[in-house]
């Protein structure tokens, strides 16, 4: 039995049972984000915040609610901004979690993460975004993604699609995937995604995403980690899925048409029209910068 002077306080209790996790959160500019993707933290072990020279009060922000702040400078190539981390940071627990700023960790999939990364059998797991958008829930429009965000430090690390990247494109991964080694399986319950804080910072975002997605098709290259198979993950059907429908005439309307009727966005109210709209605004972007950098070419 104990003696007295040995007992935990309740302080120490809760510093027992922390989630045995490092979580590494992407940031710029997040300051009206951050407070409740890091509330949601607090039953998490280590928090690392990694800013790109921020204009607002992202770090304020992060440190007042006990994340740790790593600047991230970047001058264009590779590695981008998590993989960097994943190189760099003195991660003191065996399992990485991948946020991003506007992303919320619920009580359920926290209980849910605790019981999985116990299991000897995996290295990694996926979980599935449940978007909010312009104040509400998406329900249709193909909107539910699965990313590999959790997995075993060391047995993790993001494909790379374009090692010729500069500023332009976004300091971070953007459509990357997390490759694993070893098995994966996915967790039932989800990340809660907040999708916009305004529609002028969605614009920006994805401005520079169109970027690099020009980039990235116009190359052609079917060689990377994860390629395109219509009969394997959601990540490689979907990229097999967007090689084909870039190359159709129209293929911003049709997009559109398979998101707002197909797949029922029209269910999810005005909100649901401005993102499948959106989706397929981001399609013509892509196209259009496709035509530019083509033109452009000098001639062989």
């Amino acid at each position: 039995m104990k003696q007295v002077e040995e007992l935990e306080t309740p302080a120490q209790v809760r510093e027992l049972s922390k989630l045995p996790v490092t979580v590494l959160i992407a940031a710029r500019n997040e300051e009206k984000n951050l407070p409740l993707c890091l509330l949601s933290l607090k039953p998490v072990a280590e928090v690392f915040v990694i800013d790109s020279q921020s204009s607002d009060h992202t770090v304020e922000v992060a440190r007042a609610h006990g994340a740790q702040v790593v600047q991230f400078h970047y001058h264009g190539g590779w590695p981008k901004k998590r993989q960097w981390a994943m190189d760099n940071l003195p991660i003191a627990n065996d399992w990485i979690l991948l946020l991003d700023a506007d992303e919320v960790l619920t009580p359920e999939l926290s209980e849910e993460i605790r019981l999985a990364i116990k299991n000897p059998a995996f290295n990694g797991y996926s979980i599935q975004l449940h978007t909010w958008f312009l104040g509400r829930s998406l329900r249709h429009g193909d909107v539910g993604l699965w990313k590999t965000s959790l997995f075993r430090k060391g047995n993790g690390h993001y494909e790379c699609r374009l090692k010729d990247q500069d500023a332009s494109m976004a300091d971070m991964e953007v459509h990357e995937h997390i490759i694993v080694d070893g098995e994966t399986r996915k967790l039932r319950n989800p990340l809660i995604h907040h999708n916009v804080e305004s529609l002028s910072r969605y614009i920006q975002k994805h401005d520079e995403y169109s970027n690099w997605e020009s980039r990235v098709l116009l190359q052609k290259s079917d060689d990377h980690e994860l390629s395109p198979s219509l009969t394997g993950s959601q990540a490689q059907r979907r990229r097999w899925l967007k090689i084909r429908l870039f190359a159709l005439p129209g293929s911003p309307i049709l997009l559109f048409l398979y998101r707002y009727i197909l797949r029922l966005g029209f269910l999810d109210g005005v909100p649901g029209l401005i993102y499948c709209g959106f989706q397929a605004v981001q399609m013509f972007h892509t196209k259009s910068k496709i035509y530019e950098l083509n033109r452009n070419r000098p001639e062989l």
